[in-house]
């Protein structure tokens, strides 16, 4: 009888392939052997972390055998869980690991290094999108069926793979941990590339907590009805609200322009009073009077 697919089972079927079943052979495995699993979803592996790992192996040794799957011919084998174990050993200086051998197919092997890192909160917010990515491009999976299959809800895969939208370095600083899942989730619900790039170094740069990003872009969408209701009801020309949208994305600042025939005056809203300074350091320099 044909074997059912990883892909026809849920999170709590998939969990017992990480362990080592009753009745399997442990066997040593040459580190030299071992190839990296092709789907492996994390893309970066830290280095203290790794040393601890390794002095932990120096000491103790691997207490738990790692998945692998035979290559063709028998002499080399791909890891399908514990690479982290692996990168340790060999930092530790060993040549042989145990090991625990198994005929997964390509489906199976994804899903279980996914599940192995996601089960170990060893990935970043942005590994974990580009895998539920991989699963639905290779398998033709919806999000709901990437959400069934691993425990999470239909929203929370739906916001993780929002993530990848984000400008290149605005998914490093999330790659990083400089800034949160909160923080990303919030300029992920921007438009422009741009203004989300620039309001994401301000962000990091001046060390804003989730709820300040939340404040600030509350009184940005209040600033940009306010425009919309005074453009309805004056009638004035539509080259002012093209001038106060340039002027808040230059300032990162909401802004009003009043006009009263050919006079008028701009209106910058600050949050507080650092915000008052960095606006007023941008619109005449560092050396400029206060």
């Amino acid at each position: 009888m044909k074997r059912k697919s990883a892909l026809g089972r849920g999170l709590d079927a998939l969990l017992p392939t990480l362990e080592v079943r009753e009745g399997e052979e442990v066997v040593q495995i040459p580190l030299d052997s071992l190839r990296p699993n092709p789907y492996q979803p994390r893309r970066t592996f830290d280095a203290e972390a790794l040393e601890e790992l390794a002095s932990s192996i120096r000491e103790h040794g691997v207490l738990q055998p790692i998945l692998v799957r035979p290559l063709a011919g028998g002499e080399a084998y791909e890891i399908i869980a514990g690479e982290r174990r692996v990168r340790a050993a060999r930092l530790a200086g060993l040549e042989r690991i145990p090991a625990v051998l198994r005929s997964f197919d390509d489906a199976t092997m994804m899903e279980v290094a996914l599940i192995e890192n996601v089960q170990r909160e060893d990935l970043d917010p942005i590994e974990i999108a580009r895998a539920y990515r991989a699963l639905m491009e290779r398998f033709s999976l919806t999000q709901d069926e990437v959400a069934r299959k691993m425990g999470k809800s239909r929203s929370l895969v739906a916001n993780y793979l929002r993530l990848l939208a984000l400008p290149e370095r605005v998914q490093e600083y999330v790659s990083r941990g400089t800034l949160s899942m909160g923080h990303a989730k919030m300029l992920a619900g921007l438009e422009d590339p741009r203004t989300i790039g620039e309001l994401a170094d301000r962000v990091v740069r001046e060390g804003w907590s989730v709820r300040r990003l939340e404040e600030f872009l509350r009184r940005q969408r209040r600033g940009s009805r306010s425009t919309v209701r005074r453009e309805e009801t004056a009638g004035r020309p539509s080259e002012y609200a093209v001038l106060e949208r340039e002027l808040s994305e230059a300032l990162g600042a909401p802004v009003r322009i009043r006009a009263s025939g050919a006079a008028g005056a701009v209106e910058i809203a600050f949050f507080d009073r650092e915000d008052l300074e960095r606006i007023a350091e941008l619109l005449v320099g560092k050396g400029g009077a206060r």
